[in-house]
């Protein structure tokens, strides 16, 4: 590239641009010197990544102060019948490596892969590799969620044209599925922080329906008009709301009130796109929304119910995983912008540091994926995700990022690994508490 060629601006404007320089050194000079607020780091270039492709990813808004950083260690006073939080500074400590629930004991240790175009689930023997059982469930599955009681893996069946939504219950201890109950628009499943409600997250319909956790009987219906496509979730560190991501037409968030269930209020991103997953960071203030169309993760002020922040993390960025030891958030990155990916995209998988909030590594799937939804081992090594236009599920070494595949069904989705430590789960593949 020749910069001979590039006309000099004028020497007022030239002028101007020094002035602005001058002072966005003297901003990061003061950034440097703690003024309080922290950018996005250079993550280290991995093999097959390109320098250039390493300064893109981080480039990045800059994060306010206290986002990441421990809140008070004050008792948390949570919603009636949701336990306790144990440490304020870590909602996440009790679903560190060990800290299985008894609930859990005899579980068979699988990974099980919804197959959305092959309506089917198949078992994978994580020791092993090996696919060891597959089975038929309804049409269209998008997730396996662990119940609050961590007693069934529930097989959310989006259903169809022409055929009608269900869940089907696995018993996590033979890994056997059960007889599906009929439910409709299962895209995602939540439950209430106090057990109290499952959450059946009705994409098509723009509604939230909380069911009997056991039964899945409708107890009230909450529309959100204003969500198109109300997709993902997660809850407040007290049990008091959740923001519900909306994929469609723009995107933007839902806040939602969960002891009185109504919708607190509507807010756009400041870059209109497509949110996807979304987890709450370990003090409970910041909420990490992943966004398929800005290519990273943008951080809102859950309580405030604004946007403060953003981290580019790569092409398509989907799914968000917690590190067991609560020090990293993996971001699973897809490789495209489209709901209808092709193989071998420009898939990769970021790691953030979680009291940092830098880019620290980023693996790319060699050959090309589409890394898309699942979880961490219960001993936090291994990293499983679906690749979703490559029919197979990844294995990712924590450490390393060295990567193994399973070939799965077609179209896998949001897979779950199990068991997982925690005392219970709010839904999704695995949202431990």
């Amino acid at each position: 590239m020749s910069f001979s060629k590039i006309p000099s601006p004028p020497g007022r404007v030239r002028t101007r641009r020094l002035i602005t320089a001058l002072r966005c050194l003297g901003t990061l000079v003061a950034l440097h010197a703690g003024s309080g607020r922290a950018t996005v780091a250079l993550p280290p270039v991995s093999a097959g990544i390109r320098v250039a492709e390493a300064l893109t990813i981080a480039q990045a808004s800059p994060i306010p102060a206290g986002a990441g950083t421990p809140a008070t260690s004050a008792a948390v006073d949570t919603v009636s019948g949701m336990p306790p939080v144990i440490d304020p500074r870590n909602l996440y400590s009790e679903t560190g490596v060990g800290r299985l629930n008894p609930a859990t004991a005899g579980a068979l240790s699988r990974v099980y892969v919804p197959n959305r175009q092959s309506n089917n689930v198949f078992v994978i023997d994580p020791e092993s590799l090996k696919v060891v059982d597959r089975f038929a469930v309804g049409a269209s599955p998008q997730h396996v969620v662990p119940s609050w009681d961590l007693q069934t893996l529930w097989v959310a069946n989006n259903g169809d044209r022409h055929a009608a939504g269900s869940l089907t219950p696995i018993d996590p201890k033979t890994g056997k599925p059960g007889s599906a109950v009929p439910v409709e628009d299962p895209y995602n499943l939540y439950f209430t922080p106090d057990g109290r409600a499952a959450i059946v997250v009705a994409e098509k319909q723009k509604l939230l329906d909380f069911r009997d956790p056991h039964t899945m009987a409708l107890q009230q219906s909450l529309p959100t008009p204003e969500c198109s496509g109300v997709n993902h979730a997660d809850f407040s560190i007290d049990g008091r709301f959740a923001i519900f991501t909306c994929e469609f037409r723009g995107g933007g968030l839902i806040k939602v009130d969960m002891v009185n269930h109504k919708v607190l209020g509507h807010l756009n991103l400041s870059r209109p796109g497509m949110p996807q997953d979304i987890r709450i960071a370990l003090d409970g203030r910041v909420f990490y929304v992943a966004d398929m169309h800005a290519d990273g993760v943008f951080l809102v002020d859950g309580g405030a119910f604004k946007e403060i922040g953003f981290i580019r993390t790569g092409i398509g960025a989907h799914g968000l995983y917690p590190s067991r030891d609560g020090t990293k958030l993996y971001v699973a990155n897809r490789g495209s912008h489209s709901t209808h990916g092709r193989p071998h995209g420009k898939g990769s998988i970021a790691v953030i540091d979680f009291p940092t909030n830098k880019v620290e590594h980023l693996w790319p799937i060699p050959g090309g994926g589409s890394p898309d939804m699942g979880n961490v081992s219960a001993d936090g090594k291994q990293l499983w995700l679906s690749g979703r236009w490559d029919n197979v599920v990844y294995d990712i070494d924590t450490t390393t990022g060295a990567v193994k595949t399973v070939r799965v069904g077609i179209e896998p989705h949001g897979l779950t690994v199990w068991p997982q430590p925690g005392r219970y789960s709010l839904g999704h593949t695995g949202n431990m508490r």
